[in-house]
């Protein structure tokens, strides 16, 4: 008789349910959510069960790394199904989600989600870094120039990066009192900036490394870290049948809403990966601008600008050049060699 364990993993503790083929709940038990105390709770049941399902989550990665090597099949579902199943439920208890997604794996009404290599998942990790030590630098950069408009200081509204803590520093130099105030602000700025650099310049040099990177940013509009970003993403290109599918993966197309007589398409889904739909748009609005050398992409995004508005015409850019990236990728063919056939 087969069995399915579902487990509603939370930060400390995580709720485990085993059940079998006919539904009947077997063994219900709260576990710390660490990847021995789940294996030894599952093993205390059976050494064998047909299958242990986990929702997506931030501590989902690791545990099922864990619970592989601990010899378990393990299947990943998308957190927003289980949500939508699970809401006819009256109550909402970690112990019913649990046993909820446990009947999902037992019907096979599910799909599941690719958990990415510990390479994709270290790369993401460097662009969340750098990404958020860029962020941090320009709040200081914003609150300084707030700061120093009360005083009439008006610092240029374009300042190269490595000059912003000379330029502050020089208007604030007259007034000791400002100058104390601002300092430790300037002092934390320019870290950051200097950490910042050096994140910087790795993420360059892995990219500038790579022959997967070199070959997408053959494509136009797409630099370092538009190339790092999706390929962190999509971490293995055979998991795509067609490289149409991956703009609906990243949310690049629209939704629909048929019933009826009514078939209202929405707008973009906006599923999937959030950095890699916004570096897509970068790009895009990078071959919208008119930068770099002519392309298919830009004739197409003017074309369409005129007839249906310049967003719309950005979201198809970006959606076509996520396929023709996936393309690329498989093909291994440089941007100029494989974007006819892919944009056809």
């Amino acid at each position: 008789m087969g069995h399915y364990v579902g487990v509603d993993v939370g930060l400390r503790s995580s709720s485990l349910c085993i059940i079998d083929e006919q539904g009947k709940v077997c063994l219900e038990r709260e576990v710390a959510s660490e990847i021995d105390e789940i294996a030894d709770a599952i093993r205390s049941f059976s050494e064998h069960v047909d299958g242990v399902a986990l929702e997506t989550g931030n501590l989902t990665p690791w545990l099922t790394a864990g619970l592989r090597a601990e010899g378990f099949r393990v299947v990943v579902m998308e957190a927003r199904q289980v949500k939508t199943t699970l809401s006819s439920l009256r109550n909402k208890t970690d112990r019913n989600d649990a046993r909820g997604i446990a009947q999902i794996l037992r019907t096979g009404w599910y799909r599941e989600v690719h958990v990415k290599s510990l390479e994709s998942q270290r790369l993401k990790t460097l662009l969340a870094a750098r990404k958020a030590l860029l962020r941090r630098r320009i709040d200081l950069e914003n609150e300084v120039r707030g700061l120093l408009k009360v005083y009439g200081f008006k610092l240029p509204a374009q300042i190269y990066h490595a000059r912003f803590d000379d330029m502050a520093r020089q208007a604030v130099i007259a007034d000791p009192a400002l100058a104390e105030a601002l300092g430790p602000l300037l002092d934390a700025r320019s870290h950051l900036y200097r950490v910042f650099l050096e994140i910087d310049k790795r993420v360059r040099s892995i990219a500038h490394d790579d022959p997967i990177c070199q070959l997408l940013m053959s494509a136009p509009g797409v630099g370092f870290v538009a190339a790092l970003t999706f390929k962190a993403a999509v971490d293995d290109p055979k998991r795509f049948r067609r490289s149409k599918t991956v703009a609906a993966h990243f949310g690049l197309t629209p939704r629909r809403y048929q019933s009826g007589e009514k078939d209202n398409p929405g707008h973009i889904s906006k599923a999937g990966d959030v950095e890699v739909r916004s570096a897509l748009f970068m790009a895009a609005n990078t071959i919208m601008n008119g930068r770099g050398q002519p392309s298919s992409l830009r004739s197409f995004g003017a074309r369409l600008a005129r007839r249906k508005g310049r967003k719309r015409a950005m979201v198809a850019v970006a959606r076509k050049l996520a396929v023709l990236l996936h393309a690329m990728w498989t093909d291994g063919t440089l941007f100029c060699n494989v974007e006819k056939e892919a944009l056809a």
